[in-house]
């Protein structure tokens, strides 16, 4: 028996079956047509969906997957800002600890011993809280600072002396595993290079990027060369370097032996500076200007480098970063040194000598976020002109039309000229409403002579009487050395402009 409830359900008979006369379906209503649209809509936004969301989680998954991390940031700064070090070093190892093939240290021309581990490249970029253009501090790597455990000592001695007391203790306290010993005791070593860092700059250091010698070969391949332009042709055996005069194209090799050159070099280490500064400005345009993130081939390229060269901080959201960073837009970057002193030699050693507070200064005066402009104070009125009478008492003929010119010239106005009674000295009165200030501006357009008030002149006018005393000189500014005395040496010669700092936009040539 069937259930009473249950709604019957009537099958739809195959096609072969139909009836022939069967009449076709009613046109669907307005509103059903906008629901299949809508619902088709909606089909199509989900398939979008989910092969953006696909590519989004491949392209995340490809970069952080095989990065490698540290976790060394424990605090940085306040607010919205953010202060990343970037740190190169000089190692003969990959990102994971590995050693470098000899085929590959022979096309790096790298010359140093197995295990030397210097970082010589020290830079911290600090980016605004409003995303506006970033100012990166190069750190000279001689700069002797204070190190926890190691005293002063030069700050690029910061990471491998304290990386080596660190393995050390390790092997000591019985690990076994040569990788995990490197990567604590690496860990240890970043740690010490950011405290120093932090001690020096007054910055709190938010995130961390390593990159090693790997990683400025490869990078500029990745990007297809950087260009970079030399005053003079460079060539330096302990670098390897051999590029011409003029702007080029460097890229693998040059370009490592570029930003590492520093021995011939006018300034040294502080060239060096210059040259990575003027790196990784055309890096940065490189990347940010040209399309390079929306290039699946670069980009793909690019995250290679990264999984082979460089380490970051754990905590870092390395893809969100690279979205705001890609909003930097050329140009908006400037590369700047800490002021240091002369150098030291100290024994073990020639050291820059570095005043930690003129460097927080410095650091301060170009990271602190520009005062609010100050409501513009209402103009004061204008001063009235002041009219002038002029009476000759000096018994030279013609002298008050000389003076009422030398008065016009000045952009007093001349008023009644004429003579006056022979007086030795010569004065310029006013009356006691409009007070001194319209008299002493004449008497200093003639050279000083003395000011006196007055009943007899009128309100609104000055008075000059001019006496025997008057030699005639004066201040207009037409007249020049002449009419004030002097030596007639001319205008002192303009200061020199002063250097731009190297910016992000533009390709500035160099020693």
């Amino acid at each position: 028996m069937s259930d009473p409830r249950r709604p019957r359900v009537r099958p739809y008979p195959p096609s072969s079956a139909r009836p022939a006369d069967r009449r076709p379906p009613a046109r669907p209503s307005a509103g059903r047509r906008w629901l299949y649209r809508f619902q088709v809509g909606v089909a199509a936004m989900s398939v979008l969906t989910l092969l953006l969301t696909g590519a989004a989680w491949t392209l995340y998954r490809d970069v952080t997957g095989g990065i490698t991390t540290t976790n060394v940031i424990f605090g940085g700064s306040a607010g919205g800002e953010r202060n990343i070090l970037l740190v190169g070093v000089d190692s003969r190892t990959d990102a994971q600890g590995d050693p470098l093939p000899a085929e590959v240290l022979a096309e790096l021309r790298s010359g140093a011993e197995d295990g030397v581990l210097n970082s010589d490249t020290i830079i911290v970029v600090h980016v605004p809280a409003d995303g506006g253009g970033a100012t990166a501090f190069s750190v000279p790597r001689d700069s002797e600072v204070r190190i926890p455990g190691l005293g002063r000592n030069k700050i690029n001695a910061a990471y491998p002396q304290t990386k080596a007391q660190a393995a050390a203790r390790l092997v000591e306290e019985g690990m076994a595993d040569p990788k995990q010993v490197d990567e604590e005791s690496s860990q240890a070593g970043r740690q010490a290079l950011i405290g120093a860092v932090q001690d020096l700059t007054g910055l709190g250091i938010d995130h961390y990027a390593e990159v090693n010698l790997l990683g400025f070969y490869n990078l500029t391949q990745a990007i297809g060369g950087v260009e970079v332009c030399l005053k003079a042709p460079a060539r330096d055996a302990f670098s390897g370097i051999d590029l011409p005069a003029g702007p080029q194209t460097i890229s693998g090799a040059d370009a490592l032996a570029f930003v590492r050159q520093r021995h011939g070099l006018a300034g040294g280490d502080l060239s060096r500076i210059t040259r990575q500064q003027v790196f990784l400005a055309a890096v940065a345009n490189k990347v940010l200007s040209s399309g390079t993130l929306a290039d699946p081939t670069k980009l793909g390229a690019l995250i290679d480098v990264v999984h082979r060269s460089v380490v970051i901080d754990s905590g870092w959201d390395i893809l969100g970063f690279a979205e705001e960073a890609s909003q930097i837009a050329a140009g908006q970057m400037d590369f700047l040194t800490i002021p240091t002193g002369g150098p030291r030699n100290t024994g073990s050693g020639d050291v820059l000598v570095v005043d930690p507070q003129d460097v927080q200064e410095f650091v301060a005066r170009h990271t602190e976020p520009a005062p609010e402009p100050e409501p513009e104070a209402e103009p004061a009125p204008a001063p009235a002109p002041v009219v002038a009478d002029v009476a000759n008492g000096s018994g030279t003929t013609g002298l008050a039309a000389r003076v009422a010119g030398v008065l016009g010239q000045n952009g007093i106005t001349p008023g009644e000229i004429g003579n006056a009674p022979e007086r030795t000295t010569s004065v310029v009165r006013y009356s006691q409403a409009d007070g001194d200030a319209g008299a002493r501006q004449v008497a200093g357009a003639l050279g000083g002579i003395g000011v006196e008030q007055s009943d007899a002149v009128g309100q609104g006018r000055v008075q000059v009487l001019i006496g025997a005393d008057y030699s005639g000189t004066g201040t207009s500014s037409s007249a020049g050395a002449a009419q004030t005395g002097g030596s007639g040496s001319g205008p002192s010669p303009a200061p020199a402009p002063a250097t731009p700092p190297i910016s992000a936009g533009g390709v500035p040539c160099i020693d």
